[in-house]
């Protein structure tokens, strides 16, 4: 069950990130070691924010087949969630119908935050359009869960407590790529720096 840390009201928002197949599956192509596993906290977490009134996000990555995003196209990241394929859908084991899905990448961009896509060339930030969402419904504070800890939960949860709200990570409900080794270990102390409230650190 949730702690007192992620009790939900209709001021609350939960950010469900990126638990898509090839995430979260071991047979996707950027598979996170023990992505699978965090699924029943996630869906503890939705279950809980359903019942309070929070309004629940989820977010996708959705890259077009050739990106700057990709190693094949000059980029970091070897080939994923594909729009339109079974890497890019959402796991099945998610129980979640979102008040709104952010899709991220379309157009090529970075996109690791829920709240901006970055062009991969200049660096140069996009709004995604979520903040404003949220503000126009009282949001002030924000949960955020899914993958990956190190990468997207991370720069989601930072950007959530650079336009003012109240940001809680749910450290048992992410796991970390780590590509490079303590990347994880990295990832929690630069939220914490950063006054982003982390909960359930083993």
């Amino acid at each position: 069950m949730p702690d007192d840390a992620t009790i939900y009201d209709p001021q609350t928002a939960l950010v469900v990130v990126d638990v898509q197949n090839d995430f979260a599956d071991p047979a996707g192509s950027l598979y996170v070691a023990g992505g699978d596993e965090i699924i029943p906290a996630v869906n503890d977490e939705i279950a809980a924010a359903r019942a309070g009134g929070a309004t629940v996000v989820t977010t996708q990555d959705w890259h077009p087949p050739t990106t700057p995003h990709f190693t094949t196209d000059g980029g970091t990241w070897p080939v994923h969630c594909v729009r339109a394929t079974w890497g890019a859908e959402l796991h099945p084991a998610l129980d979640v119908e979102a008040d709104l899905v952010v899709r991220k990448g379309t157009g090529g961009e970075d996109g690791y935050s829920a709240f901006t896509v970055l062009d991969p060339d200049s660096g140069e930030a996009r709004p995604t359009g979520l903040a404003g969402y949220l503000r126009e419904r009282g949001v002030r504070r924000a949960v955020v869960v899914g993958l990956a800890a190190d990468v997207c939960v991370k720069a989601t949860a930072l950007d959530a407590v650079a336009i003012g709200l109240d940001t809680t990570v749910r450290w048992d409900a992410t796991r970390a790529v780590d590509v490079e080794p303590g990347d994880g270990d990295r990832a929690l102390d630069e939220l914490r720096r950063a006054d982003v409230q982390v909960v359930g650190v083993a």
